[in-house]
């Protein structure tokens, strides 16, 4: 790069953030308005997520000062953490079923019951969204599939002579992820289906007949250019929540499978993280597996928002 060259590279940047001094001076008011959630923000989401990964790097106890480590952490977390392998296999399984398949049924659901009556869309609504509220669901499922004759599920299956002894559901490690997964799909599908819901009601419907004025043809053309890029901003949240969902993991195979879980069959990362950081109090370890996650979760996040941006095109 030439001298010329390089000071008007300094000139414009110079102008540029000239440009944005009197911006921010003429929108102080407004930056005023946002300066509460903007503290509010840095204080308990950035500044954690800092912490947390400059904690990845040290071997830290609460109790003692923290050491630095370097990249220990993640060198034993990758090589030689067994249990943290086995998490990310039944974590990504658990992903790989729960995202993609209950982002597509929450949308489906709120697509399907769009057009039914008032009273009824309250009821359907309310039956996929009070899973995700309910504090109490996790005791309902673990009776239901209690491994002994008293369970519910297992006490049938007896009465009709199907079985002959009790079904371990949660306690066999061949049977517990086949349980877990059906609940996590079910109570994930709250969040997500309601911005749906709320997204679709939201639609001119002058643009559905603009639609058929210019040649759409029937429902799945409609879907496509007018419903889903009108729905882009649901679209995007509903992924965001699905992906997290899916990856945080951990209180209903706790309260269903225990913790720890059988031969740890049940075990999630988020579930590893509870462990180092609750019950260990290896936060240094715990902090490591947060940032990997949290990277994923990124990763992820970004994937989704390349596919949406193809919606409609």
């Amino acid at each position: 790069m030439s001298d010329a060259t390089f000071k008007k590279y300094i000139a414009h940047k110079k102008l540029q953030t000239s440009d944005m001094l009197r911006s921010a001076r003429r929108n102080r008011i407004c930056y005023l308005f946002l300066l509460p959630y903007a503290v509010l923000f840095i204080t308990f989401y950035v500044l954690p997520m800092l912490t947390s990964i400059y904690y990845s790097f040290t071997n830290y106890n609460i109790l003692e000062k923290a050491e630095f480590v370097g990249a220990r952490n993640y060198i034993n977390l990758f090589l030689e953490d067994e249990v943290y392998t086995t998490a990310v296999k039944n974590t990504f399984i658990i992903a790989i079923i729960v995202g993609p398949i209950g982002y597509i049924m929450s949308f489906i659901f709120a697509w399907l019951i769009n057009e039914l009556p008032n009273w009824l869309r309250t009821l359907v609504v309310f039956f996929f969204y009070v899973p995700s509220i309910s504090g109490q669901a996790f005791n309902v499922f673990k009776f239901f599939f209690s491994d002994d004759a008293r369970g519910w599920l297992n006490a049938k299956l007896i009465a009709w002579n199907i079985v002959q002894q009790p079904i371990l559901f949660l306690t066999n490690p061949m049977n517990v992820l086949k349980v877990v997964i059906p609940i996590i799909l079910w109570t994930s599908l709250g969040t997500g289906f309601l911005s749906f819901v709320a997204g679709l009601k939201g639609i001119d419907k002058a643009q559905y007949e603009a639609g058929y004025i210019d040649g759409v043809r029937n429902r799945w053309q409609e879907l496509w250019y007018i419903t889903l890029p009108n729905m882009k901003p649901m679209l995007l949240f509903g992924a965001v929540m699905s992906i997290t969902t899916a990856f945080s993991v951990c209180d209903i195979p706790m309260a269903l499978a225990g913790y720890p879980s059988v031969d740890y069959c049940a075990r999630t990362v988020v579930t590893h993280l509870f462990d180092y950081g609750f019950t260990r109090f290896e936060m240094g370890y715990a902090s490591a597996i947060a940032t990997v996650l949290f990277i994923t979760m990124i990763l992820c996040n970004k994937v989704i928002q390349a596919l949406l941006s193809r919606v409609g095109h």
